[in-house]
């Protein structure tokens, strides 16, 4: 890579070389030499113009402008910032390992730069709002508000970082902590995942897969793993009427305009069908092929994992993400519990016969509308300049190059 964005061109460095990452969201500049990747369109030897960390003008060939950093990109594909809808990471960076707590500020500093490494620009935190796991074990009280206010302090800057409210049905102190916490959001909607670990259905809709889970994580026995997800699948049960009203409390802030409602891990048509009526506009990593065309038959956006589509199905036995894409029922990929999954996914989709565009559009401009963002996700004039440079002709796997977003003043959700 090479060019005047080099040495004395660098606005503020994000780590990556002759990148102008913006601080304050006002930089005009260009980059020239790429293989600029459309909404419709891979252009060759193009010249993105850059002003007031906007997209200006995208041209074809080399074109001048006004004196300002050039950065040429020798031929690399330039894409818009892959949106992450939902990533897992940050409670793993708070306790890398059992009685290993890290300060809170330096696990999201640590995990930011695996967020950059793999060109997010944008990533929605998954926080849980429960009492507990999915397999049993006790949650820590408070860790999700203390974990939406330390998302929502922003970091250094280099990523965009909101909160995904995950809210477990059945949870009556996790419903109590996220009506506390929307009620100090700033600005709404809230995007909220609605998720029910009740084995028998959804996730562990084969309680086998969650009983050989326990064993693993836990170092129990058999007997003792399949007793704990009897326990949970009774306790579930018993929380139906429970249920039934958070899904009504949760209807209603929709129709207030104070969430944006996901169902998470749906697995018949039915579900989907009672989701949709109460308001729901996503379907998030449905579980079968089923339940994602019932989705897609509703009018609602559908979210696969990209992890399964990278290592060729899901781990835990569900549908593939691939399957899904095969029968036209993904419009977002989001990286789910390895944000470098999300790039290597669309790598996969142009090995398989899609077109960059196509492909980017699942990790970029698919996310974006599924977290109602208008204003990203797209190569396109007026947009945010949230851009990537790959590179794409060295080995199996494309590598990032240079990463620049364009900070702006919103709050973080």
């Amino acid at each position: 890579m090479s060019g005047q964005a080099n040495g004395q061109a660098n606005h503020d460095g994000s780590g990556l070389p002759g990148a102008p990452w913006n601080a304050a969201g006002a930089a005009d500049y260009r980059v020239v030499g790429v293989r600029a990747v459309l909404p419709d369109t891979l252009l060759p030897d193009a010249t993105v113009v850059v002003r007031g960390g906007r997209i200006a003008a995208v041209h074809r060939g080399r074109v001048p402008g006004p004196a300002g950093p050039v950065l040429d990109g020798n031929g690399a594909l330039l894409l818009p910032g892959l949106v992450d809808v939902h990533t897992d990471g940050l409670e793993g960076a708070l306790s890398p390992r059992a009685g290993a707590a890290m300060p809170q500020d330096f696990a999201l500093a640590d995990f930011e730069s695996r967020l950059t490494a793999a060109g997010i620009t944008t990533a929605f935190h998954a926080i849980g709002f429960r009492s507990q796991t999915a397999h049993g074990a006790p949650r820590e009280p408070g860790l999700a508000t203390r974990l939406n206010a330390l998302v929502r302090g922003g970091g250094s800057g280099r990523v965009e970082h909101r909160v995904l409210h995950r809210l477990e049905v059945t949870s009556e102190s996790g419903r109590e902590e996220l009506a506390s916490v929307l009620d100090t959001v700033p600005a709404l909607p809230a995007l909220i995942s609605l998720e029910d670990h009740t084995p028998g259905q959804g996730q562990y809709r084969d309680p086998g897969v969650l009983v050989q889970y326990i064993m693993k994580t836990d170092g129990v026995d058999r007997e003792s793993a399949a007793r704990r997800v009897e326990d949970l699948a009774r306790a579930g049960r018993e929380k139906l009427p429970f249920k039934e009203h958070t899904y009504d409390w949760c209807l209603e802030m929709a129709r207030q305009g104070r969430s944006r409602l996901m169902l998470h891990d749906a697995d018949t048509a039915a579900v989907v069908d009672r989701f949709a009526d109460r308001g729901g506009i996503v379907a998030e990593f449905p579980t079968t092929l089923a339940a994602a065309r019932r989705a897609r038959e509703r009018g609602m956006l559908v979210v696969a994992g990209a992890p399964n589509l990278v290592r060729g199905g899901s781990h835990s036995g569900n549908v593939s993400a691939a399957e899904l894409l095969a029968h036209g029922c993904v419009d977002a990929l989001a990286s789910d519990y390895l944000p470098g999954a999300l790039l290597a996914a669309a790598a996969v989709l142009v090995r398989s016969g899609r077109s960059w565009p196509e492909a980017t559009a699942l990790v970029s401009a698919g996310p974006a509308r599924v977290a109602g963002l208008h204003d990203r996700g797209e190569l396109r004039p007026g947009l945010r300049a949230d851009l990537i440079l790959i590179d794409d002709s060295a080995g199996s796997w494309p590598i990032l190059r240079w990463f620049s977003r364009a900070v702006d003043q919103r709050s973080h959700l």
